[in-house]
This record gives structure tokens, C-alpha cells and sequence, in this order.
């Protein structure tokens, strides 16, 4: 019996330039809900930015945010059930390479801050005032004042050539994945490592778990669930590693019942 619903959200939920859940979705958390079935966003996102998303439903939800890095309960400011921190010493020498990096920008995250050096004033209002993330300017990544848990380049041209370029020398000491668009995020955790957390706060099985995603930085997720859905327009490796696959989540979670 499906007990926690893991769900991504770019991508996922919200496809192309979609700026806003459909109300479909909250619909189905609610009727979910009142069958005992938590739901759980998972994301690359901050967790201010995914309450603001989900906003109708947000105090009733849990939250993984940062591909697993941290774990929230529900409630108006939910309880960090789960905070998996970096190596301080090595986040602050990536953070140097990204910024030093040709046409890349850095994210540097902490439980619930963005703190950003920008080279161009644009990447303050993306993160702020597009992605939705509470914002904090800092001179140089070492004026950040709490644990790093996940480190992001904005690669304006390519985050693949990143991928497999200067930056890729980092994929030994974390975990670094293609967030979706210009993103390339690098984290101790990933989203596996947040959904057994989560799981283990909650006290349920891994099978009891149903989850969708979209893109490489899912797939530990994917591969952890029981229940397991890629999206169509996902990259063709993803579609052939699961075969549960659907265009809109709600469509899925409107066949569950009890």
C-alpha cells in the first residue's frame, strides 16, 4: 500500500515555462491525505521556494529539498527532520572554480539561504524573484555564515559541457547532477539519501512509497521507490531504465485508492 508520494517538481510538475502548480494536484494531495497517504515534494529547490509553489496545501506537507540534502516536516516553518552538510573547505574551493568558470554563476546553499556572488545582476532576480528562494548577496563564498549543503553552477551556455569539463574533477567528492535547464548541482546527499531519511522519521518502507521524476538527478529516488514513474519527455536512458511511465503526475494519483 502506497504510503508517501515523492514527487519532483521541474520538470515534473511544472513543464516548459510553467510558473505555477495546477490546481489538479493539490486537489489529489488533499483527497490523498484524507486516505492517510502523505505527499513529498523533491527538489532541487529551496524550501521557502517550494512552500510558495504549493502554497494552498504547504503546511500539510513534507519537504526534501536540495536533491536530499535537507529533510522538513509539515507545519507553517517545519522541523528539519534530516540536514546532510558538505566538507566546508572543499564547497568553498568549488564555489571559487565555479564563479571562476566561463559564463557560470554559483548558488551556494544553506537550510533555508541562497547566497550568491554574482558577476551579473540578472542572477539575483532569477533566484529571488523567478525561482522564489530567500536571497543573500556575499562578497566571496567565505562570508557565508552557516553549513553548505549543496553547491549549484548556472552554466549560461551548457551545464553538460560543465559536466564533462574542469568541473567534473568534483564528481569523486560529491554528488553532482544535472538539475534540469542551465543547472549542474553537487551535494553530499542526493534525493535517495533525503527519501530514506524521511522514511525513517516517518517509520515506512521504502516499497510503501510511490515516486516521479524526470531527470538524472531523480533516479537514485527512482531506483529507492517501490513505485516508480519517469515522465514521457524524459532523457531516452531514463525511459528505458523504468517503465512506469505518465505525462501528468495527477493523472497517476488520481487511480490510487483504498
Amino acid at each position: 500500500m502506497i504510503k508517501l508520494i515523492a514527487c519532483d517538481i521541474d520538470g515534473t510538475l511544472l513543464h516548459g515555462g510553467d510558473a505555477a502548480i495546477a490546481d489538479a494536484i493539490f486537489h489529489e494531495i488533499a483527497r490523498l491525505q484524507g486516505l492517510g497517504v502523505r505527499f513529498c515534494p523533491a527538489s532541487g529547490r529551496q524550501y521557502s521556494s517550494i512552500r510558495r509553489l504549493f502554497a494552498p496545501v504547504a503546511d500539510s506537507l513534507y519537504y526534501l529539498c536540495d536533491n536530499g540534502a535537507v529533510v522538513f516536516g509539515p507545519g507553517k516553518h517545519g522541523k528539519v527532520l534530516a540536514k546532510t552538510a558538505m566538507d566546508r573547505r572543499s564547497a568553498l574551493q568549488l564555489s571559487r572554480e565555479i564563479i571562476a568558470a566561463r559564463d557560470c554563476e554559483v548558488l551556494i546553499s544553506g537550510a533555508d539561504t541562497s547566497y550568491l556572488c554574482p558577476k551579473r545582476s540578472d542572477m539575483v532576480e532569477l533566484v529571488r524573484d523567478f525561482v522564489g528562494n530567500n536571497v543573500s548577496v556575499v562578497a566571496c563564498p567565505e562570508d557565508i555564515p552557516e553549513e553548505i549543503i549543496k553547491v549549484s553552477a548556472y552554466c549560461r551556455h551548457d551545464a553538460r559541457e560543465e559536466e564533462h569539463g574542469a568541473l567534473s574533477r568534483w564528481k569523486d567528492t560529491f554528488h553532482m547532477a544535472l538539475g534540469g535547464g542551465p543547472w549542474l548541482d553537487f551535494t553530499i546527499a542526493d534525493k535517495s539519501v533525503g527519501l530514506k531519511n524521511l522514511c525513517d522519521a516517518l517509520q515506512i518502507s521504502l516499497d510503501e512509497v510511490m515516486a516521479f521524476g524526470d531527470n538524472y538527478n531523480d533516479v537514485p529516488m527512482l531506483e529507492l521507490a517501490g513505485c516508480a514513474y519517469i515522465m514521457d519527455d524524459a532523457p531516452p536512458p531514463l525511459l528505458r531504465m523504468f517503465p512506469k511511465r505518465c505525462s501528468k503526475v495527477e493523472e497517476v494519483l488520481a487511480q490510487i485508492s483504498f
